[in-house]
């Protein structure tokens, strides 16, 4: 088995701007749970099993990452370099920005709602900035990107469908749902297909690197 040493020389110089996009998707989850008004679907299920198991945010975050990952395996969704930081790296910074306290924690209720929608907006951009690296989507987005290649439909209803479900476990296990959770689940998606619209984005045919693209053998067994 032979590694693609220059694939994998090209695609480490764009390790820089692919923690700048975990970095932002981080501090966008910080402050949407900072706003104390009710986070997106998987906030709300890492709240729910926070509570049960009394473990920190981001390592929730991790755990939950794995279990994505290896329920995208049965659907043929394969993990890149960057599905695999994507679930450390992220669940790292989160529990980091709540140690150092540097998110917005308004106190009246109309300017919880505007941080709220700016760490949707912050997170939404994060996403969008570390999927077109295509070093492989995280986790939950790399899930999001195989349905709607299966689908056909854009991230406006995908994202939705797959966020409702989550929430909806997350409320069973006891995770807060709020006015933020309603307002993230039914504007995320809208959200985020803007910015790829704008960005000149078009997720259905970005080209996620996957693991074995970096054994030659390997790659050539998987196409055959």
């Amino acid at each position: 088995m032979r590694i693609n040493r220059e694939m994998m020389l090209e695609d480490m110089k764009k390790l820089p701007s692919l923690f700048i996009g975990f970095f932002l998707c981080a501090y966008g989850i910080a402050q949407m749970k900072g706003a104390n008004i009710g986070m997106n679907s998987w906030g709300t299920l890492n709240l729910g099993l926070v509570n049960k198991f009394a473990v920190e945010f981001g390592r929730v975050t991790q755990i939950i990452g794995i279990l994505v990952i290896l329920f995208s395996l049965t659907l043929k969704i394969y993990p890149g370099m960057g599905t695999i930081l994507n679930m450390y790296f992220i669940g790292m910074f989160i529990d980091m920005i709540d140690k150092v306290h540097i998110i917005w924690r308004p106190e009246t209720y109309p300017l919880k709602v505007v941080s709220l929608f700016l760490g949707l907006l912050i997170f939404n951009y994060g996403v969008y900035f570390y999927i077109r690296q295509e070093l492989g989507a995280g986790p939950r987005d790399g899930l999001m990107v195989g349905l709607i290649k299966i689908t056909g439909l854009s991230a406006t209803y995908i994202r939705p469908a797959i966020e409702l479900t989550v929430l909806v476990v997350g409320y069973l296990l006891g995770g807060i749902v709020g006015i933020g959770t309603v307002i993230v689940t039914l504007c995320g998606g809208y959200i985020l297909n803007k910015i790829f619209v704008f960005n000149g984005f078009d997720p259905k045919k970005t080209n996620q690197r996957k693991i074995y693209d970096y054994f030659i053998e390997t790659q050539e067994m998987v196409k055959n």
